[in-house]
């Protein structure tokens, strides 16, 4: 049985927007929602129970299934091309199944896959990363491209991991955490430009 919840976020729309002009599908009646100045490009696929929050952006090609379980993206987070984002049916050990929640001022670079774990706030997803069921990546972690973070592993704030699994590897310079603060806010800027384009269509 689908499970459906409801999430609360300060900026999100209680309706979904109108979607006509960007591509999105629903799935046994759940529809995504979009909060204020989303931008989604028209190749990228929205299907289900997704809910997105305000001055976000979702890149060429990525797709989105909340289907089996739900997806939800805070604000001023940024999924980039060819990333997977997924999630896991109830089961029988495991009753809510594993939903996928990403937080604000998150960047996920390019063909990341995302299933059924938990990001937090400020956080730095490399390349081409995977992130398994039930992996729970805290605020502030910088995860290298091609890394693994296996099932259930829990990453602490504060960190640079890397490898296949991923280790920790080192704490986060200033350098970098102003770094992961400009990426995000780099991708609004981007998305505006791209929706100001988008609307003059």
């Amino acid at each position: 049985m689908l499970i459906h919840r409801e999430w609360q976020h300060p900026t999100l729309c209680s309706v979904p927007l109108n979607l006509s002009k960007m591509p999105s599908r629903d799935y046994l009646g759940l529809k995504p929602i979009l909060a204020n100045n989303v931008y989604i490009d028209p190749s990228a696929q929205i299907i289900g129970d997704i809910k997105i929050g305000a001055n976000s952006s979702i890149w060429p090609l990525v797709a989105a299934r909340g289907d089996v379980n739900y997806i939800r993206i805070g604000e001023n987070t940024n999924i980039q091309d060819n990333s997977v984002l997924h999630v896991t049916r109830p089961l029988p050990n495991k009753k809510d199944g594993f939903a996928l929640t990403i937080g604000d001022n998150v960047t996920v670079g390019h063909g990341a896959i995302l299933h059924g774990c938990t990001i937090k706030n400020h956080c730095l997803i490399g390349m081409g990363s995977i992130v398994l069921d039930g992996a729970l990546i805290n605020d502030y972690v910088m995860l290298a491209a091609g890394s693994v973070v296996p099932p259930g592993k829990q990453l602490d704030s504060g960190y640079v991991y890397l490898g296949s699994p991923a280790k920790k590897s080192r704490e986060l310079k200033k350098t970098e955490i102003a770094w992961i603060e400009k990426s995000a806010e780099n991708y609004v800027k981007l998305k505006n430009e791209y929706l100001a384009q988008h609307d003059s269509l």
